[in-house]
């Protein structure tokens, strides 16, 4: 009786395990990161209308789960119930990895909002560079005095506040997109002139995509299945022993 009576407890010890376990993982696969900007913030890409700057406050930004091999980032309200833009990006090498996020952003004229550059996880020695649409991209290379990414295809900003899906027209449309890189001069370049990519060996370690649940977390469950059971077991014998 003894024995049952120790077992639920080591069994739900074992499933929280697990719990956490996926959930830390799920925010390692989709970069989910809260972040508070306490200005204004410009923002590139396609945005909810009357989004194109971010006011100070509260975002959680997170990598769409894309069947391409595009980087799109989305950046929600707070509850994540708004996504207020939908940004291509490019994944851009650093030397160094922190164990904090870091966010980059273009120096502009005094009385401007910050333009947002890049965004880098933590422990990741890549991050995402943002994709601007053409135009605001000369002008903010020139005002920066830096290589600014673009795509020249016009994609409308978006009308309606539902969260956005890997199939959804504009996501399709950002996976085809073309980038390109505008100079301070105005000169249009190859990206690979100006962002260095991660090295191919991590790429290629890199887990793009989040892994069905089916396939991910079922043999996890299994193993500390047994270890509680068999932890269970020893606790009883021990018990009963000691009567």
């Amino acid at each position: 009786m003894k024995f049952f009576k120790a077992a639920p407890t080591v069994v739900c010890l074992a499933v929280l395990g697990v719990a956490f376990s996926t959930s830390a993982k799920a925010d390692e696969t989709n970069r989910k990161t809260v972040i508070t900007f306490s200005g204004p913030v410009e923002i590139p890409g396609v945005h909810l209308q009357g989004y194109g700057i971010l006011p100070a406050g509260t975002y959680v930004f997170k990598v769409l789960d894309s069947s391409s091999d595009r980087h799109i980032v989305q950046i929600f309200s707070k509850d994540e119930l708004t996504v207020y833009a939908t940004i291509l990006a490019i994944p851009n090498y650093r030397l160094k990895a922190t164990d904090k996020t870091v966010m980059t952003f273009r120096e502009r004229p005094a009385g401007q909002p910050e333009a947002l550059r890049a965004w880098f996880y933590p422990g990741k020695e890549w991050g995402e560079e943002f994709v601007y649409p053409k135009a605001r991209a000369l002008v903010l290379a020139k005002e920066s005095n830096t290589p600014v990414l673009f795509t020249p295809v016009e994609i409308a900003p978006e009308v309606t506040v539902a969260i956005k899906r890997p199939t959804e027209p504009v996501v399709v449309e950002l996976e085809k997109a073309p980038v390109m890189a505008a100079q301070p001069s105005g000169q249009e370049v190859e990206v690979a002139q100006v962002v260095t990519p991660p090295p191919v060996e991590i790429a290629q370690n890199e887990p793009a995509k989040v892994l069905p649940a089916t396939g991910s977390s079922l043999p996890l469950v299994a193993l500390f299945g047994m270890l509680a059971l068999a932890g269970a077991l020893s606790l009883g014998l021990i018990q009963r022993r000691s009567l």
